[in-house]
């Protein structure tokens, strides 16, 4: 499991034409799932995302997490985050969860974010083709693994 964090001032998910996840100031989380990602691995995710000190403090330091700020939290599933780019010039996707464990890993990595932050956590549609819009403050951009 990975995710890229980007701290945003806003962002949000359209499918079809339809706006499904939408955040103010906060974070976004490209999410991808790895064949055998556990229980204990999205728990500490979870912490390490809601707890990830990217936002400043009253001096201006990256001393502040999304948890602490009480910012949005908009997750969205992303399978080629874990492709294989080490070698040719087309990615593998051999090291991605297949889409069945993928996507119940990832709901359940929702459902635990949900659970440990009340303020308001916002998805993207699992396997759909969406449209992210963002503007990343800063820019801060993270890739974290549990």
């Amino acid at each position: 499991m990975l995710a890229l964090i980007q701290r945003v001032s806003q962002a949000a998910v359209d499918v079809d034409g339809e706006v499904v996840g939408r955040i103010g100031p906060g974070l976004l989380a490209l999410v991808g799932m790895e064949p055998g990602d556990t229980e204990a691995q999205l728990q500490r995710m979870a912490d390490r995302l809601l707890g990830y000190r990217v936002f400043a403090d009253d001096d201006g330091k990256m001393n502040r997490s999304v948890r602490d700020t009480g910012g949005g939290l908009l997750l969205v599933s992303q399978f080629t985050l874990a492709a294989d780019t080490r070698s040719g010039m087309r990615p593998s996707f051999t090291t991605a969860a297949p889409p069945d464990e993928a996507e119940r890993g990832f709901n359940r990595f929702v459902d635990i974010c949900r659970e440990k932050h009340a303020p308001g956590v916002e998805t993207g549609r699992f396997g759909a083709h969406m449209v992210v819009s963002l503007v990343n403050d800063g820019p801060v951009t993270f890739l974290l693994r549990p």
